[in-house]
């Protein structure tokens, strides 16, 4: 997994890219076919906005938050992208498992 960070009108201090890096990492726990995330952070009067897209096989993933905070900002982005994240693999899953049950049904001799 890459993963490339970005700052604009904000610094990207070792501290806030151990943070980012270590949510980031939670999602690789759920779905291992992550091949590259590029998370922007930036500044803009009182919002800390956080974006996040995230290039799986077949889809990519796009998500952003903001708040007051930086680090609910990144808080609020990894939850919103595990969710997402999730619900593609279940959907994968799910087209995966119904490909196998038709190719079972024209299969079956009559």
């Amino acid at each position: 997994m890459n993963l490339s960070l970005t700052g604009h009108h904000v610094e990207i201090t070792p501290a806030l890219r151990d943070y980012v890096t270590s949510k980031i990492n939670k999602i690789t726990r759920h779905f291992d076919d992550v091949i590259d995330v590029g998370v922007i952070l930036s500044v803009e009067k009182l919002k800390q906005k956080a974006e996040a897209n995230v290039h799986v096989r077949g889809k990519d993933i796009f998500v952003e938050t903001d708040s007051a905070d930086m680090y609910a900002s990144i808080d609020s982005l990894v939850n919103k992208l595990d969710r997402q994240i999730l619900r593609h693999k279940e959907k994968n899953a799910n087209r995966r498992n119904n490909g196998a049950l038709k190719n079972q049904e024209t299969e079956q001799p009559e």
